[in-house]
């Protein structure tokens, strides 16, 4: 790798990065309600039981792919790849990889302009300015246009100043911000009425529910995608890695530390519903159903800080301070993606290729904005429920069935010299081979 494409300087600042990029708003809002609408903790065991055993591992596959090849997604699947017809599809599924990712990132920077627009509402409120409030606080199309456009231009200028200055740099600030917010925010609603309630349905497991194929089935997907597998997000970050880096402890703690914010949210969203219910707010949709999703935090969470008086500025303020360092953490990974395509493939200078493919995506996520109503839904699916279980399946298929066994060992040797006498070699090809597409292919199919 030349020095010229960039290196993460420290195992901390991958770490931040990295899990910055796993750590997102469907974290935030996915996870806590997932688990209260399928047992409690029945779920949360589940969840933490699939992310060790299937999407470390998927999530392995793509770092070990990363480092080795020191290039993008499309460029490193054809490295591996053995044959013709293998790089024929290793540039067909690392190519639709970037495309899938460049229209998750366009969906995404809408919602991501709405935790900007109600980051800033608090400050405008505590100022005085009570018309820009306003104007900031309730939905309209060029309140979420000018939103868009300002948070991917901090996402564009971030991923402009490189892998160090850039992506390590912020994220290194950012990702202990995030933690410390929600830990924070969590211990403040912990003391406050229907607090315990909520805890209680997030804790309390519901045994009658472990056997639900539902469960097992929204677990694992929780599991899968929290993590950011199968758009080549981890492949690139792990491009990045140096090649003294023990590749499985290093996954290990990415993975753990996804799971523990994860977890960390759970403590803070379902008891604040709660709250939010003992003041008033319905938090159940017509189904009774615990509401999700966008709704969530746009609803029900600012109605409940309404109900704090001067206090709920504050905390509206710290709240929306935490989505949006989510959403910038996700969106710097994704443009990241088809920007390192643009450099090292078609010539592009990193400036170009920032402004170029992030200017873009800005015009892809106005075109959703002025089209909500049906564009986004459209996309969403498109993405996240159609292309990307599959892109994860392919990844696990180059890792266990095309990628020479004996090349993938003496990869992870080069920061873990005694890997193959671990209990992770005897275990993980295995799973990576068999069990990860499998896993992948009833998420799929569900």
């Amino acid at each position: 790798m030349t020095n010229s494409r960039g290196e993460f300087s420290s195992r901390f600042g991958f770490l931040m990065a990295a899990s910055g990029s796993a750590v997102g708003l469907g974290n935030i809002w996915g996870f806590p309600t997932n688990a209260a609408s399928n047992g409690g903790a029945a779920f949360l065991f589940t969840y933490l039981l699939l992310a060790l055993v299937l999407a470390y591992p998927a999530l392995m596959a793509e770092l070990i792919i990363g480092r080795h090849s020191r290039s993008n997604a499309v460029t490193a699947l054809q490295l591996i790849s053995v044959g013709e017809k293998s790089k024929l599809l290793g540039f067909l599924v690392g190519f639709l990889g970037i495309v899938t990712v460049t229209f998750i990132l366009s969906f995404y920077a809408v919602v991501s302009g709405w935790m900007f627009a109600l980051f800033i509402e608090p400050i405008a409120r505590f100022f005085g300015w009570i018309s820009v409030a306003s104007w900031l606080e309730f939905d309209s199309t060029a309140r979420n246009i000018i939103a868009l456009v300002l948070f991917m231009v901090l996402t564009i200028s971030i991923i402009n100043a490189g892998v160090q200055n850039g992506i390590e740099k912020w994220a290194r600030r950012l990702m202990p911000a995030l933690i410390t917010i929600l830990i924070a925010l969590s211990l403040y609603v912990f003391t406050l009425p229907g607090a315990l309630v909520g805890l209680q349905a997030y804790l309390i497991p519901d045994f009658t529910r472990v056997a639900s194929a539902e469960l097992l089935v929204d677990a694992m997907g929780q599991a899968f995608f929290s993590l950011s597998l199968g758009v080549g997000t981890m492949l690139v970050y792990g491009s990045y890695l140096s090649k003294e880096e023990n590749l499985p402890m290093i996954g290990g703690l990415v993975a753990l530390l996804d799971v523990g914010i994860a977890v960390l949210a759970g403590l803070l969203i379902l008891p604040a519903m709660y709250v939010a219910l003992e003041s008033g707010v319905e938090i159940f949709d017509s189904q009774g159903n615990l509401i999700a999703g966008p709704r969530l935090i746009v609803s029900v969470l600012p109605n409940l800080f309404g109900t704090m008086g001067s206090v709920g500025l504050f905390v509206a303020f710290s709240f929306f301070a935490l989505m949006t360092i989510a959403s910038l953490t996700s969106s710097i990974s994704m443009l990241e993606v088809p920007v390192s395509y643009a450099v090292e493939e078609l010539n592009f200078s990193r400036s170009r290729a920032s402004v170029s493919i992030g200017g873009f995506v800005t015009i892809m996520s106005i075109l959703i904005a002025m089209n909500f109503d049906w564009l986004f839904d459209v996309v969403v699916t498109l993405t996240t429920e159609l292309s990307q279980p599959l892109l994860g399946l392919f990844f696990c298929i180059f890792v266990g069935w095309i990628w020479r066994r004996d090349a993938i060992l003496e990869e992870i040797r080069c920061g873990s010299p005694n890997v193959q006498n671990s209990i992770f070699w005897k275990i993980w090809p295995f799973y990576v081979k068999f069990i990860c597409p499998l896993a992948i292919l009833m998420v799929y199919l569900q």
